[in-house]
């Protein structure tokens, strides 16, 4: 099978809203397996208990970790390489502190020579690049925290 057939592929099951296609060709054989991303997924912080001497009073809680409960993260939809720029000594997608709407391409994860653009899911400012560039990332991992507008 060539590229253009896999991603042909990629793009029927992405439309059609099938979870699964498997198709063998002679000595080729692809399954394309969909997952569904939830539509905002936010960073949630640990529960530490706390001794609170008066327990109508509420429990304070850290500003770093109230912050971080509001971010957004943007996970790495499939296993692959993190790329932040296009191509090499080209700018980034982005930069921490940059206002980002949905849409907006923020990275590219290269998997089995194919160049997958993340994009963002909400608008916000790019508070945190969690990875390097050229880092291995794995299905699920963090990529980027966005603080949503």
């Amino acid at each position: 099978m060539t590229t253009d057939e896999i991603r042909e592929l990629i793009q029927l099951v992405n439309e059609s809203g099938i979870a699964e296609l498997e198709v063998e060709r002679a000595e080729s054989r692809v399954r394309i397996r969909r997952t569904i991303q939830p539509e905002r997924i936010e960073a949630t912080v640990p529960y530490q208990p706390v001794a609170v001497a008066n327990p109508a009073a509420p429990a304070p809680v850290a500003k770093a970790e109230a912050d971080a409960a509001k971010l957004a993260l943007v996970k790495s939809p499939i296993v692959g390489t993190f790329y932040e720029c296009p191509s090499p000594g080209a700018p980034p997608f982005v930069a921490v502190g940059e206002t980002v709407q949905p849409g907006k391409v923020l990275c590219i994860i290269e998997s089995m020579k194919l160049m997958n653009e993340i994009e963002a899911e909400v608008a916000g400012v790019i508070e945190s690049r969690l990875v390097a560039n050229g880092q291995p990332v794995e299905y699920g991992e963090a990529l980027f925290g966005i603080r949503p507008l």
